[in-house]
């Protein structure tokens, strides 16, 4: 195998990966509070061939001596666009948008029986009954709890009149009875200070990686957002953000990537039938 059907042959798969990156946008165009995620791509190792021993033969020149031949690309990582999408009004009070970028709520998700803290920019939440009379916990979409700033559920007790969400991410519920005082809680909200790290988890919601080894710490990613801070978030009720996923966009990326992958297809029959050209000479 010649050293263009390597380069091909690698380039292909990296391909092949960015064409599922693309693929998964367009199927979460209509994803609420969706995030597009785009492919990097980087060089491989190359091999440097020193066929210019007088390299002070040529006065000004910009390039690098000798020959340079790689081994083609691969997908160094995804970033995660944090643009905003267009805001919905749904006017439903337990649907709520982040009108910020690089802010997420934060839900608590069950892992092999242990409880992990994701984050989500789907602000449609509801109200679900736990096992307790007159009880109910602030769940996502998915069914997870809303996590407050201490990483712990919100539960509501009692029954419920109304429900008002302001601007600063304050959860409050007033009972129906009115000599009961009403119950305020705060939404758990992070600012995301590397989205680059940000690991897709599945259902719309994101992870962290392996801080350990990155030497970072959880602040080093993803920061609370509490006290003071709080006074700026402009939360808005009865809102949903739709998906950042652009179709035509994303049409576009996908054209610009199946001819690159057509291309790279071409070269390894061009270099097969060179190879047998090669093999057929006779002297």
């Amino acid at each position: 195998m010649n050293r263009s059907m390597i380069n091909a042959s690698n380039t292909m798969t990296q391909l092949q990966q960015q064409l599922d990156l693309i693929s998964n946008n367009m199927s979460n165009v209509n994803t609420t509070g969706y995030k597009r995620q785009e492919a990097n791509f980087s060089e491989l190792l190359y091999q440097q061939f020193d066929n210019q021993p007088n390299k002070q033969a040529e006065i000004g020149r910009n390039t690098p001596f000798s020959i340079r031949q790689g081994s083609g690309a691969k997908l160094a990582h995804t970033s995660v666009q944090m643009t905003l999408g267009a805001l919905k009004q749904t006017g439903r009070t337990l649907d709520v948008a982040l009108t910020q970028e690089n802010l997420l709520f934060k839900v608590l998700v069950n892992e092999n029986g242990q409880q992990a803290v994701r984050y989500t920019r789907d602000g449609s939440f509801q109200l679900s009954p736990t096992n307790n009379a007159d009880e109910w916990i602030l769940a996502d979409s998915n069914g997870n709890a809303v996590a407050g700033p201490n990483n712990a559920p919100i539960f509501v007790r009692g029954s419920i009149k109304e429900v008002q969400i302001d601007a600063n991410g304050n959860f409050t519920v007033v009972p129906e009875d009115d000599a009961l005082p009403s119950q305020t809680f705060e939404l758990g909200i992070v600012e995301v200070k590397r989205p680059h790290l940000l690991q897709g988890k599945g259902h719309n919601l994101f992870g962290l990686p392996n801080l350990n080894a990155l030497n970072l710490a959880v602040q080093d990613v993803v920061e609370e957002v509490d006290g003071a801070e709080r006074a700026g978030l402009s939360i808005r009720q009865g809102v949903l953000e739709e998906s950042n996923v652009d179709m035509a966009s994303e049409m576009t990326e996908l054209m610009i990537a199946q001819k690159s992958y057509q291309f790279n297809s071409k070269s390894i029959t061009l270099a097969d039938q060179m190879m047998g050209l090669v093999n057929g000479l006779r002297s």
